[in-house]
């Protein structure tokens, strides 16, 4: 719970850092899209496991696309697919009657977030006190469709994800990021749902899932520092 509460605490902070960021003068960035992908490991959090995020690991990867506004901000679109399972009969939470209950579902969530960068990420001349690393914090809003016991189940994510990317050049990045999703429903494990006989809400009982990724991406569309019209 203390994790939830940090990262929860993260994002409601997040309007108030961008809009310190934003009186300060931002760059252009020398490119304007960015296209990359990454692997890693996912975890997940609901009814068969409420306490260790990673008990169970499956794999994970994601597909990228930045419309990158300057050096401090970014509009990223995420394809995202994770591997998630449980088994409650490891863990020593009972359920009613000493039920045991396991799950194995793979998810796909199709997200749009907003990327701040905390320090002015690019690679120029020295004038520019542009740096080739910086951390950044992302958050926005998903569909995942989850797909488990034969059955699919669509619902609404809201993404949060903290990380750090380094300029290998001009042009490619390297990135280490921790994701987490919230989602507005109870079936990221299939058909277990309320299994306590409490109701699920927008507010409780909900699924989160969670995202280790490594990624590399490449940046193109170079903007026009000079650009002359002609009639």
């Amino acid at each position: 719970m203390k994790l939830l509460t940090r990262i929860l605490l993260t994002v409601t902070l997040l309007p108030a850092l961008m809009q310190s960021a934003s009186v300060c003068h931002a760059q252009q960035a020398t490119y304007k899209f960015d296209l990359g992908a990454a692997v890693g490991m996912s975890g997940y959090l609901g009814d068969v496991n409420q306490t260790n995020l990673f008990k169970k690991p499956g794999f994970a990867g994601q597909v990228s696309f930045r419309y990158i506004a300057d050096t401090r901000w970014a509009i990223r679109g995420t394809l995202t697919t994770a591997g998630l399972s449980g088994n409650s009969a490891q863990f020593s939470n009972k359920f009613p009657e000493l039920q045991d209950y396991s799950f194995t579902s793979q998810i796909y969530d199709l997200g749009a977030q907003v990327e701040f960068n905390f320090l002015p990420y690019g690679m120029g001349e020295t004038f520019k006190r542009l740096k080739r690393w910086t951390p950044y914090l992302a958050v926005g809003v998903g569909a995942c469709l989850s797909a488990a016991d034969g059955g699919t189940w669509v619902t609404m994510s809201i993404p949060m994800a903290v990380g750090v990317k380094f300029k290998l050049s001009e042009r490619l990045n390297l990135s280490a990021e921790f994701a987490m999703a919230k989602t507005i429903g109870d079936h990221l494990d299939g058909k277990l749902s309320d299994l306590q006989g409490i109701k699920s809400s927008f507010i409780k009982n909900t699924d989160w899932y969670s995202t280790i990724l490594i990624g590399i991406s490449y940046e193109f569309g170079k903007r026009c520092e000079t650009c002359h019209y002609q009639d």
